[in-house]
């Protein structure tokens, strides 16, 4: 069976309409207790990441790919987007 050919049979299956929930990491950020607890509306956790470095994509614990962040413009206001640039193997081991 070539690639065509099992992406059509997996196709067929009533799992592809089920929606799966991935998470973006952006970063990650380690402040002190302390710091954590002084925390309100407003304030500000610096990230360990730049604004153009690449985000990684999750599948729960499952990492799926790697992407950068792009804003898309409709309706008037910019939404936030992922463009991948790497998509993992999904068939290797976890």
């Amino acid at each position: 069976m070539d690639n065509a050919q099992a992406a059509r049979s997996d196709a067929a299956t009533p799992f592809t309409s089920v929606p799966i929930e991935i998470t973006v990491s952006v970063g990650r950020a380690r402040p002190l207790v302390r710091e954590l607890l002084q925390l309100a509306e407003g304030s500000v956790l610096t990230l360990d990441k730049q604004l153009d470095d690449p985000v990684e994509l999750y599948v729960g614990e499952k990492m799926i790919g790697i992407g950068v962040l792009e804003v898309i413009e409709g309706d008037g206001q910019g939404q936030l987007a992922v463009r991948l640039t790497e998509v993992s193997d999904l068939n290797g081991p976890t």
